[in-house]
């Protein structure tokens, strides 16, 4: 049995890259960017009018001109008008390019219009307001966006911006999810008394998709020549795969013997945390494919993919580890085995900043429903027993932030 921290590096230490590949803009987000973004031409790339109003030539309105005729209207989307009496102005719309001969946008706030004439109201305005210059935010040939970045709203405007319809991405690794043991059933039947419909299958594969990963569902029984069967020809057609049951020590427990003997490297079984001890992992180096042996209890099937799993995707996907999070312990907690412990908790921010965790701890690993009433786990440390209000202490949030 090993600590968290040495099965932590272990499991990063088996990053994978998986290749790129080229997807359509409307498709990219979530993903992970594998070429720079450069502007092709200056931003803005020309000089903006950022307010209705009027554009004027500073130098009048410095000789203490205040009504301004106006020549004409400067639409965004028309092609550069040409201000040809400094001591007269061109009415302009937000968006639109500064007319040629002004440098200064009155608002019409600003301003009164009559007959043809506008009178500006205040008495001290400054050269160039209201104008974002040409090339201010980046100038053509800059970079904007860094390869190896994620996807999000933002770089995707970017990429719009810049003309990309397309664009170069990692490629996502295939899936296999593996539920075993006799007692469940599929979802859409009625449970006999000894039985219980799949969950861990369906609570894994929403974790996975919020990498955008989408997987296959297997099922096998506790039955050592299918599980054999069956594992051989997964670990032939997939990246990763997740089971989930069948690694702890009982009878029927075949998943670590038949594993290894297909060829998988076990780099470890058995972490000292709770949920989740018996998590077994592996790889196959012949195949180049990745297994995390999760328990079959479905906290700890949950807890082993959002501590393990995903980060593994993380760095596998953009080359980086994901950067850690923290929040304060709400409320004082005892937990005596010496242990580390994944403690659920549910978040509330203070009007300071401080993210405060509150302890929502529930009845052990089988507790499904307990992590409805939970956002994340903190992760407590082994070699203690009590841990203070106010203390922090590693978070991994597995809801998507929504305010």
């Amino acid at each position: 049995m090993i600590g968290i921290e040495d099965a932590t590096r272990t499991v990063l230490s088996r990053s994978r890259n998986w290749g790129d590949e080229f997807v359509p803009l409307t498709e990219a987000l979530g993903r992970v960017l594998k070429e720079p973004l450069l502007a092709d031409r200056d931003f803005p790339p020309y000089t903006r009018v950022t307010m209705d109003g009027i554009a004027i030539d500073f130098r009048s309105y410095a000789a203490g001109q205040r009504s301004f005729p106006i020549q004409g209207l400067q639409a965004a989307g028309s092609p550069q008008m040409e201000l040809k009496n400094p001591e007269h102005c061109l009415e302009v719309m937000t968006g639109a390019v500064l007319p040629k001969g002004t440098d200064t946008v009155i608002p019409y706030e600003e301003v009164e219009l009559r007959d043809g004439v506008a009178i500006v109201i205040p008495d001290s305005f400054k050269q160039g307001k209201n104008a974002h210059l040409q090339g201010l935010n980046r100038k053509q040939g800059d970079l904007i966006v860094s390869s190896g970045k994620w996807i999000s709203a933002a770089e995707l405007g970017v990429a719009a911006t810049v003309g990309k319809t397309e664009l170069k991405v990692a490629t996502l690794p295939t899936v296999c999810i593996i539920t075993t043991g006799d007692e469940l059933v599929e979802v859409n039947e009625t449970p006999l008394p000894h039985q219980i419909r799949k969950s861990n299958a369906y609570s894994v594969q929403a974790l996975l998709r919020m990498y955008g990963i989408e997987s296959d569902l297997r099922h096998i029984y506790d039955e050592r020549e299918e599980i054999r069967r069956v594992l051989s020809a997964c670990l032939e057609q997939y990246d990763i795969l997740v089971l989930s049951g069948g690694v702890s020590k009982g009878k029927l427990d075949f998943i670590p013997g038949v594993l290894e003997e297909l060829g998988v490297e076990k780099l470890f079984h058995r972490v000292k945390q709770r949920p989740g001890k018996p998590f077994w992992f592996g790889e196959s180096r012949e195949r180049n494919t990745v297994v995390f042996a999760l328990p079959g209890n479905p906290v700890s099937s949950f807890m082993c993919t959002r501590r393990y799993l995903m980060p593994f995707l993380h760095k596998s996907l953009s080359g980086q580890e994901a950067p850690p999070q923290y929040a304060r312990l709400a409320e004082p907690f005892t937990f005596k085995p010496d242990l580390t412990y994944f403690l659920q908790v549910s978040l509330k921010s203070t009007a300071e900043g401080v993210l405060l965790a509150h302890p929502v701890p529930g009845k052990g690993s089988g507790d499904l429903a307990n992590l409805c009433d939970a956002e994340a786990f903190l992760e407590l440390p082994a070699g203690r027993e009590h841990f203070e209000a106010g203390e922090s202490f590693r978070l991994w949030g597995f809801r998507p932030l929504k305010n």
